[in-house]
């Protein structure tokens, strides 16, 4: 697995973008953002394939048939973590953008995007899931880095060594503050 920590050619050379990382870390953000500056379909993995009106979970066949067929698109720049969905977005993408921002970053950004839009849906959840914060989300990002970054490590791992043979890897562009996104908007002519 190749981790760069600054490069924009991979980006630009790329179609397929994953954009993962831990909730209130700015994934759909920046997504939005980059799939101007590049050009690419923008696929909210929340609004796209999980979630239905009255957050409702879809079934995870149904979940499964729709990621399927997105990946299969040939341009796209999508958003979330979804480790149980790794095996079918990561042999598609051509580069990986993980957000590892500090956890406080984190839960300044989902606390103050709970607060902008409580009661209200934001632009990545499907019309019928108002937005809304709990402690197990907190929690969850309280304690991203112990329990889901690892095991993010392992399936970047576990894909790149099984590609190893096939071709090149697959980049991984870690963006480890807000400053660092902003930084690669304005590398690709993007204002932040």
């Amino acid at each position: 697995m190749k981790i760069t920590s600054g490069s924009k050619s991979p980006l630009i050379e790329a179609n397929r973008i994953l954009v993962i990382g831990c909730p209130g870390s700015g994934k759909s953000t920046l997504s939005t953002r980059l799939s101007r500056a590049l050009d690419l379909d923008y696929i909210s993995m929340d609004r796209d394939f999980y979630w239905q009106p009255g957050w409702r979970k879809r079934p995870r066949d149904e979940t499964d048939r729709r990621i399927a067929k997105a990946v299969a698109e040939e341009r796209w720049i999508m958003d979330g973590t979804g480790l149980s969905s790794f095996h079918l977005r990561l042999p598609r993408a051509e580069a990986v953008i993980w957000l590892r921002l500090p956890r406080s970053a984190s839960l300044y950004g989902a606390v103050s995007r709970g607060l902008r839009y409580f009661g209200r849906n934001r632009p990545e959840l499907p019309v019928g899931c108002p937005e809304r914060l709990s402690l197990e989300a907190l929690a969850y990002i309280w304690n991203f880095e112990r329990d889901a970054a690892p095991l993010i490590e392992a399936a970047l791992r576990d894909h790149v060594a099984g590609i190893a043979e096939h071709g090149p890897d697959v980049p991984v562009l870690q963006l480890k503050s807000r400053r660092q996104m902003r930084e690669l908007l304005d590398l690709l002519g993007r204002p932040a």
